[in-house]
């Protein structure tokens, strides 16, 4: 309908009117008409941008990764769980993100007090046998920036405009196998290999020590 509402406002000379779709619409629905060659140049996304339909209870937590005291070393701490994608990452975390070229290689999360002068090794936070080494020369840059430190906002709030074309510019360096909504490619997040062993060895330390210190049930 859009492409033939497209020749009649053209064929009556009004080049400028532009088209507008609403009505449910979402990602999917919207890659899905552009492949089509809709002539639609507005979209009005409302019930789809302002709820959450595959997940409509957003739950959110903040968990203790480190402590210390004034002037003291940090401690590093997680949350203990049966299940691995349950616990918490301990650091003072950051996520650095690697570029080759136009496009973008992969995202490590890792503690900001360990070095990568041989560069950096990926590890899947719930699978240790899928790993990704890259070299220390692929240019990388961070992800997080402080917005308040001590009370007091150090952060520039950007504008629409400019969040709008900041947003636009990091997606042109993923693939478009990456960003297809069907059967998309993986693209590569994992711990940092430093963070990953620390946060293996706090699990086996916390567990060692609830071990020792418990009481048996039976004697």
């Amino acid at each position: 309908l859009s492409i033939k509402t497209r020749e009649l406002l053209d064929e009556a000379g009004f080049h400028e009117t532009k088209i507008y779709a609403s009505n449910e619409l979402d990602e999917t629905i919207i890659s899905e008409l552009k492949r089509q060659g809709a002539q639609i140049a507005v979209w009005g996304v409302g019930t789809n941008l302002v709820t959450a339909r595959e997940q409509p209870a957003l739950d959110g937590v903040y968990k203790l990764s480190a402590l210390r005291d004034k002037g003291g070393q940090w401690k590093y701490k997680l949350k203990l769980s049966e299940q691995m994608k349950k616990m918490s990452n301990p650091g003072i975390l950051q996520v650095r993100r690697y570029r080759l070229g136009n496009e973008n290689v992969a995202d490590a999360i890792y503690n900001i007090h360990d070095s990568f002068e041989e560069g950096c090794t990926i590890i899947h936070p719930f699978d240790p046998t899928h790993q990704k080494q890259l070299a220390k020369d692929i240019p990388s840059f961070d992800l997080l920036v402080p917005i308040f430190r001590e009370g007091k906002r150090v952060y520039q709030l950007p504008s629409l405009e400019s969040i709008r074309a900041r947003t636009q510019e990091e997606l042109s360096y993923f693939p478009d196998g990456i960003k297809r909504f069907l059967n998309p490619h993986h693209y590569i997040v994992g711990m940092e290999k430093k963070l990953y062993e620390m946060k293996i060895q706090l699990i086996k330390n916390i567990r060692g020590q609830t071990a020792q210190n418990s009481t048996p049930l039976f004697l």
